[in-house]
């Protein structure tokens, strides 16, 4: 007898070493190990440092950011390097043009930065940190086909600006590094760079009923889309494996998914109103944040099936990263006006918020910097 209450014990002491233990096991939903988490605030110029850890979720840090003292620089995107050395920030405001600026995880100081276009936003690197890929939204400009800037992150220098289409956004690198995807939302338009040529290698019209994958730069082919129909695309993330990419189609409320082999439809999944950023995991589950549902949605990418709507506390929920376990989201809600921004922590076993982190008004993009062991 007392030998298999040892084993019990020793059973149950490696599940909460690991993180831990199984839904309804304990009164606490907060974990043993710690996680910690980048995100920006828009209108405040501010990155904070999030803490999750067996006391709940707290900011541990923040700062300022930018390089516009009498303006807002309006810090829009980050990625956290593969080796949690570095991270990167896209700064959307200029005169005219936006600002890519790389901090040391150690101490938070600016290591370097490099001019990129017009409104840089969303962040993507290769798996060996050498490439960064930052869309150029060009919020503010002409809707006239915009770009991709490509940067070395050594020494900082833009070595490419690759046309695209109209405002792209949602810039992500596949697993294996060999290509860059991004979500035009005005000419309905996933792209697609090839990561090794620097260049557009196909490119898919989103339209619903006029679908279509393409060889090639989009070289202003498509107009605008108008109507009801119309995708409206605002993220574009590669499968874990990199076999399929899944778009948001933020006008319609739908997520798309292209078979990125044969470059054609695989099926467009119902989401719900305003479907923003996305995220996956390593276990077969997508994250998705809903701007005008104001909620996250849970699903289940074998069947497609939404397994959790959760309703957030305000209004414009923006981004969204996993950690690497897949047992948190962490998402970023906007506010409304000079709000605070917040981090809503989400447990992907309980499929429930867990802990919410207030942060600077707009809290916009955010990545996952690293896990600590207890």
């Amino acid at each position: 007898m007392k030998s298999k209450v040892y084993s019990l014990l020793l059973f149950l002491s490696c599940l909460l070493w690991l993180g831990g233990a199984p839904a309804g096991a304990s009164d606490t939903p907060f974990p043993l190990k710690t996680y910690w988490v980048y995100v920006l605030s828009e209108s405040a110029d501010e990155i904070s440092l999030v803490r999750l850890d067996r006391e709940g979720a707290r900011v541990e840090r923040r700062f300022k950011t930018g390089n516009m003292p009498s303006d807002l620089s309006g810090p829009h995107g980050i990625v956290v390097s593969p080796d949690k050395r570095y991270y990167y920030v896209s700064l959307g405001h200029g005169r005219p043009y936006g600002t890519a600026l790389k901090y040391s995880s150690e101490n938070d100081r600016i290591l370097g930065q490099t001019t990129l276009g017009l409104f840089p936003a969303t962040a993507s690197l290769t798996p060996n940190g050498e490439l960064l890929f930052v869309v150029n939204f060009n919020l503010h400009g002409d809707m006239v086909p915009s770009s991709v800037s490509v940067v070395a992150t050594e020494d900082m220098l833009e070595i490419a600006r690759i046309p695209t289409c109209v405002m792209p956004h949602g810039s992500r690198v596949n697993p294996q590094g060999t290509f860059h995807y991004s979500a035009c939302m005005m000419d309905d338009l996933l792209v697609e760079l090839d990561t090794r040529a620097l260049k557009v290698s196909r490119h898919f019209l989103l339209t619903k009923g006029l679908e279509k994958g393409m060889a090639g730069s989009p070289s202003g082919e498509n107009p605008m889309v108008h109507g009801a129909a119309a995708c409206s695309p605002t993220w574009a993330q590669p499968s874990v494996d990199g076999t399929s990419i899944f778009v948001a189609c933020n006008r319609s409320s739908e997520i798309v998914e292209i078979d990125a082999n044969t470059w054609t439809l695989k099926r467009r999944i119902p989401a719900r109103p305003g479907v923003y950023n996305l995220s996956v995991t390593n276990k077969g589950r997508m994250v998705a944040t809903n701007k005008r549902d104001q909620s996250i949605s849970i699903y289940d990418l074998t069947t497609g099936k939404e397994l959790s709507r959760i309703p957030t506390s305000k209004k414009i929920v923006h981004g969204v990263t996993v950690s690497p376990d897949d047992l948190y989201a962490f998402v970023s809600v906007e506010g409304i006006g000079s709000e605070s921004g917040l981090v809503e922590v989400v447990d992907l076993t309980r499929l429930e918020i867990i802990a919410e982190v207030s942060v600077g008004p707009q809290a916009a993009g955010i990545d996952f910097m690293k896990m600590t062991p207890p």
